[in-house]
């Protein structure tokens, strides 16, 4: 899959990824601190992803990756939305939206029984797009290791 705004464009095409980039960002974030690289080629590989890019071939600079999403999901009951950031240099620009939008809209994850994720701080951009807080989070349970890639 593949969809073009302006100067920016979304694809699913693994090939395209910037592994050093995504780690480099995730390594830092609040979620995935010290993230070790191979784990993130391990997420990856395991993921149906989303790469948002900055720029054309023609252009100098070239495409540059400024954004990604990921998926876990067996493509007919669950899926879980994960990873998901733009640059700061990228922000403002509507590109969260529109990303959320195209994994939203994506085939594969059509007709799905749950969806879930976590979040920080972004409630309004996935409220927009039908999340809501968990019903009966009572029933839910997890297994959380916070300080793994510390270690």
């Amino acid at each position: 899959m593949e969809s073009i705004k302006g100067e920016y464009t979304i694809s699913t095409d693994n090939r395209k990824l910037d592994i050093a980039f995504i780690h480099n960002y995730l390594s830092t974030s609040y979620w995935a601190e010290q993230i070790p690289i191979a784990t993130v080629t391990k997420a990856i590989d395991g993921s149906l992803c989303f790469g948002v890019y900055h720029g054309a071939k023609q252009t100098v600079p070239a495409v540059r990756q400024v954004g990604f999403a990921r998926m876990v999901t067996d493509k007919a009951t669950f899926a879980y939305l994960a990873d998901v950031f733009i640059d700061e240099a990228h922000r403002g620009l509507g590109l969260s939206k529109w990303l959320v939008a195209a994994i939203m809209a994506h085939p594969d994850l059509q007709g799905l029984r749950r969806i879930m994720l976590a979040t920080r701080d972004a409630h309004g951009l996935y409220a927009q797009f039908g999340f809501t807080p968990l019903i009966n989070p009572e029933r839910w349970m997890q297994i959380h290791d916070p300080d793994i890639y510390k270690r």
